[in-house]
């Protein structure tokens, strides 16, 4: 038995959660999230909890039963408290800034990088920090990742774009040698 799976998830109060069939939909102060279940996974909803069963042990049947629980589990999360992910800039003229739905970045390269925002997520920067706040986790994970390639952090100086708390193994760099 899954140890994740076999866990029900409890649903706060202010969140409601609708099972139609197959389709998922939580509702909460946040938002709204849907998400479309595998269809031999069984979800029955009891006493403020939804519960995730799998008709069989089959390795497919196993993998999709914490899969399902958790992402149910991270849509009542997502949409009664949210998510968010801190990015930190560190290097010299290296900034942030929001433009209405847009991020501007100057990250060193000869232009600045403006990134438009999904729908759902909003974005918080002053400078150097920048904060994505939204409902759906994987969304906030994609955004802050995209943010975060457009210059990641090097190793000898450690500049570039990074998570809040990544540590960044710095290298020795180049040294004359002795002849």
């Amino acid at each position: 038995m899954s140890r994740i799976g076999k866990n029900p998830v409890i649903i706060p109060d202010g969140v409601k959660v609708n099972l139609l069939g197959q389709l998922v939909k939580v509702t909460g102060p946040k938002g709204s999230l849907e998400f479309n279940v595998h269809k031999d996974m069984k979800l029955s909803e009891n006493d403020g909890s939804i519960i995730v069963e799998r008709p069989s042990d089959q390795r497919e049947h196993r993998a999709l039963h914490g899969t399902t629980r958790q992402m149910i589990n991270n849509m009542v999360v997502g949409v009664s408290e949210g998510y968010s992910k801190e990015l930190v800039i560190i290097g010299i003229g290296y900034q942030a800034q929001v433009k209405g739905n847009r991020l501007q970045l100057q990250l060193g390269y000869s232009h600045d990088i403006y990134f438009d925002m999904p729908e759902g997520i909003t974005v918080t920067a002053n400078q150097t920090e920048v904060k994505v706040d939204g409902t759906d986790k994987q969304l906030v994970g994609a955004v802050a990742a995209k943010i975060r390639s457009f210059r990641k952090p090097e190793p000898y100086k450690g500049k570039g774009v990074r998570y809040k708390g990544e540590y960044v193994r710095s290298k020795q760099g180049k040294t004359v040698g002795a002849k």
